[in-house]
């Protein structure tokens, strides 16, 4: 039999793939579940800024930002069954029940709001901490650079506070996105170029004063947006993902792996075995399961893990270490496939 143990942001999992923060662990009666059915490890639903603000008052039609009535409206008619003071206990609980590591999610805008919640998180006993920032650059007056800083920013807030690790869930939506995921990921001894006279822990004795992520989770799914043509009126996307998205996120692992300083999680896209493999061979430390596990089940995480598990024997590995980045573009003697493959193939006419 295969060894599917894994090592995730330093964390001991018992195979790579994690349940995803969505609405199916939000409750420890689903924590439970996915971990009774096989998951290596299980990211919490997200805690919301709103549902922070709104537990102390402070939730408004007037907040800032352009979804801030959205959000409010989302969040009071669905969203708002787990308040902050519950999402800490639910930690408590979860870590109580499971065997499995347990990584909170936390989705905020305001930088305040990050690093004092992340603490408090931390001292609710999450193993890790996955930064779900979906940050939507929709004004014309902010450039590249602005919002890239925004996310150095962010992970400094809350690196700088915490003892445990920190993932960053972000999207493919940058201008240089392999030298912003390079960044993110490093520890370095100057701090990022976000802010003239920016200074940060351990800057005197020549410490290390920048922190990166512990681990990039690709790619973040953001809000389907969609119109309905007969109501005239705006509604919701398909909120689940399908089998084909998974090429974003391989693309990019493929050509990450083993040239950032931090684990590699695909997410999006990934619905069976095969493609849990697909991404492990591009280079994958973990694969999150979401979508598929509201399409099939949560019992879909037994069959992913047994297609894995089936797909290995027949190929002969006997662990992870030898399936992992196989088919990486650090590794291969054909780099430039990795860029251009497609456009020989159009091109050239191969099938």
């Amino acid at each position: 039999m295969p060894d599917l143990a894994a090592r995730y942001m330093g964390l001991s999992l018992k195979n790579p793939l994690v349940v995803g923060s969505c609405s199916l662990t939000g409750s420890l009666d689903g924590v439970k579940t996915c971990a009774a059915a096989g998951a290596g490890a299980i990211v919490l639903k997200s805690l919301f800024e709103e549902q922070i603000k709104a537990e102390t008052g402070a939730l408004s039609s007037s907040a800032d930002g352009p979804y801030a009535g959205e959000a409010e409206e989302y969040l009071q008619g669905y969203g708002m069954e787990l308040g902050p003071r519950d999402y800490l206990q639910l930690v408590k609980d979860s870590k109580a029940a499971v065997d499995v590591p347990i990584i909170a999610s936390l989705n905020c805008i305001s930088s305040e709001r990050w690093s004092e919640y992340a603490v408090k998180l931390q001292n609710a006993g999450a193993d890790a901490i996955e930064l779900n920032v979906a940050l939507m650059p929709t004004s014309a007056k902010q450039d590249a650079a602005e919002i890239e800083n925004r996310y150095f920013q962010i992970l400094h807030d809350v690196k700088s506070r915490l003892e445990i690790p920190v993932a960053m869930k972000i999207g493919p939506y940058f201008t240089s996105f392999a030298k912003f995921a390079t960044q993110l990921c490093q520890n370095r001894a100057e701090a990022p170029p976000f802010t003239v006279g920016w200074c940060g822990p351990g800057e005197s004795g020549g410490k290390i004063i920048w922190r990166g992520a512990d681990a990039l989770v690709l790619f973040n799914r953001f809000y389907q947006f969609d119109i309905d043509v007969d109501k005239l009126e705006l509604k919701a996307g398909n909120p689940y993902s399908h089998a084909a998205e998974i090429h974003a996120g391989l693309r990019w692992i493929s050509l990450l792996h083993g040239r950032v300083d931090a684990d590699l999680a695909a997410t999006t896209g990934v619905h069976d075995g095969r493609d849990a493999a697909r991404q492990l061979l591009a280079g994958a430390q973990v694969v999150q399961l979401c979508s598929t596990l509201y399409r099939h089940g949560v019992e879909q995480i037994g069959v992913v893990l047994k297609e894995l598990n089936d797909w290995m024997a027949g190929h002969g590995f006997d662990s992870l270490d030898q399936v992992r980045g196989r088919l990486s573009q650090a590794r291969s003697e054909h780099p430039q496939n990795f860029e251009r493959l497609q456009y020989i193939k159009l091109f050239v006419g191969i099938d």
